[in-house]
């Protein structure tokens, strides 16, 4: 049986990201960054955890990553562009564990 979430966030831009690139992020929130811990079993590789997450009428299947703030969901620009998000906006965010 598979775990999901569904929270609201506000996209930020990776400030270490290199010159001419966006990198976009929303930060999943704490009490779902734990049960992601708890549910997703041993960390691999950079910690990251297999996910599908779906904005709007957009799902994808990514990668969530451990950050200081919790766990990062990567927002991909096609993403962006096709539910009219920028940095700063506010979206509603569901993540599934794959």
């Amino acid at each position: 049986m598979s775990w999901s979430c569904t929270f609201d966030a506000e996209l930020w831009e990776w400030d270490a990201a290199p010159e001419g690139s966006s990198w976009v992020f929303v930060t999943v929130p704490p009490e779902e960054t734990e049960e992601i811990r708890l549910r997703s079993g041993p960390p691999t590789g950079f910690g990251s955890v297999r996910v599908e997450a779906t904005i709007g009428a957009t799902t994808w299947r990514t990668s969530v990553f451990p950050d200081r703030r919790g766990y990062a969901l990567p927002l991909k620009k096609a993403v962006r562009r096709a539910e009219s998000l920028e940095v700063g906006d506010p979206a509603r965010v569901t993540v599934e564990l794959l």
